[in-house]
């Protein structure tokens, strides 16, 4: 193989990874923060390097780290930590009715 193919095997693979990234992360957002978060706490162990845990903090998502960026205090009383009161209440919901064809 050259060098070309082998770049372009590379691009195609970094572009399904993203894809598969984006993908997860719109399609199962919790799943996605618990992988994530795992994959921060292997970076943030005390025997890693210094870059290593810089980067471990760079990728440990906001909710994992009790600070969500609105309030600060992570108890959950800017809706970040818990659930929101909107699912909680009943959905509004209308009747569909079907109308016959006008001929």
């Amino acid at each position: 193989m050259n060098a070309g193919l082998v770049a372009q095997y590379a691009v195609i693979a970094l572009l399904v990874a993203a894809s598969l990234a984006y993908t997860l992360r719109k399609l199962a957002p919790k799943t996605a923060t618990r992988v994530q978060a795992a994959l921060a706490a292997t970076l943030l162990r005390p025997q890693r390097s210094a870059f290593a845990q810089r980067l471990g903090r760079f990728a440990q998502p906001k909710g994992a780290t009790g600070d969500c960026g609105d309030c600060g205090d992570g108890c959950g009383t800017c809706g970040t930590c818990g659930p929101t009161p909107a699912a909680t209440e009943a959905p509004n919901t209308q009747p569909v009715t079907f109308h016959p064809r006008r001929k």
